[in-house]
């Protein structure tokens, strides 16, 4: 058999391996900064601007910070690629046009996601994308969530709030009378808003509480919880500020309950919030604690 001569030098040859994935790498991160460079400064504006999703600028952080953290563990990882990047890129491009041209743009921030997963699995394989699946799947809590899901989150919230005050409120001898969200009291009527449903500290508590799980508990179950209790956490701490917001009004001074006092009472909710949850998360670990001498004693 006659073996054709090449023709010139591959790339490979050229380069070295190490400058080859350099190059490679650093032409991919360069054409999708073009790509997202607006989405990407409009996401920023928009953490900055809105309270509701000041949280994002930590999302990203602390994913680049497992990257960090398993970084000797993946660079041990086989490469193995797959060409089954490929259909997930030319989805993530198409639910990019769909966001552009239709002025939604959740659908261009999740087709960020979409791009990194696509060329993860193209270039490295699924092996590699499973072992950096929570660090790319926490990035979606960087997303802002659309405002027709934003609104039909924080109304019910809102609605709840007022109904917990409204019951609560009696016990302290406030007499009350709850039109949907407005809360009626003989000094005055107290509304509680959007910025009042719990929404913001429901997002970032959240975000928290998977963060906390996942350094401080090695158990798959128990991360789950603290996520999940994390949201009855917010909306009982929430609607007793509400409460609380309620009592300054009728036996102190309108005014000065909601001014610095009613702000105030957002930081101290929510540090209310944190401390719950690390106290549930203790609580959880002292019962395995006295749980594993009882079940070495029966075996």
């Amino acid at each position: 058999m006659k073996h054709v001569a090449e023709t010139g030098p591959r790339l490979e040859q050229v380069l070295p391996a190490g400058a080859h994935r350099w190059w490679r790498g650093a032409g991919l991160v360069l054409l999708t900064s073009w790509l997202y460079f607006h989405i990407i400064v409009h996401l920023g504006a928009q953490w900055s601007k809105d309270p509701n999703f000041s949280h994002g600028f930590f999302v990203p952080m602390f994913s680049l910070f497992l990257l960090w953290k398993e970084r000797a563990r993946l660079a041990r990882l086989p490469s193995a690629p797959s060409l089954w990047g490929l259909p997930i890129l030319i989805c993530a491009v198409v639910v990019l046009l769909s966001g552009v041209l239709g002025a939604e743009l959740f659908f261009s921030r999740v087709s960020l996601l979409l791009v990194i997963a696509g060329l993860v699995i193209f270039f490295r394989g699924w092996d590699f994308f499973r072992a950096v699946l929570f660090p790319w799947a926490f990035l979606l809590l960087m997303i802002p969530l659309p405002a027709i899901v934003f609104n039909q989150i924080t109304f019910p919230l809102q609605l709840l709030a007022s109904k917990v005050a409204a019951a609560v409120l009696p016990l302290a001898g406030v007499p009350v009378l709850r039109e949907g969200n407005i809360i009626n009291l003989p000094a005055m009527p107290l509304e509680v808003a959007e910025a009042c449903s719990g929404i913001r500290s429901l997002l970032s508590l959240t975000t928290l509480a998977i963060i906390y799980g996942y350094l401080m508990e090695k158990r798959i179950w128990v991360r789950i919880l603290l996520a999940l209790a994390s949201i009855p956490i917010a909306v009982a701490t929430n609607s007793f500020r509400i409460v609380g917001t309620g009592l300054l009004v009728q036996y102190w001074d309108p005014d000065k309950a909601q001014g610095f006092f009613h702000e105030f009472s957002g930081w101290l909710v929510f540090v209310v919030s944190l401390l719950m949850l690390y106290l549930l998360h203790q609580m959880l670990q002292w019962r395995s604690r006295n749980a594993e001498p009882t079940i070495d004693a029966e075996l």
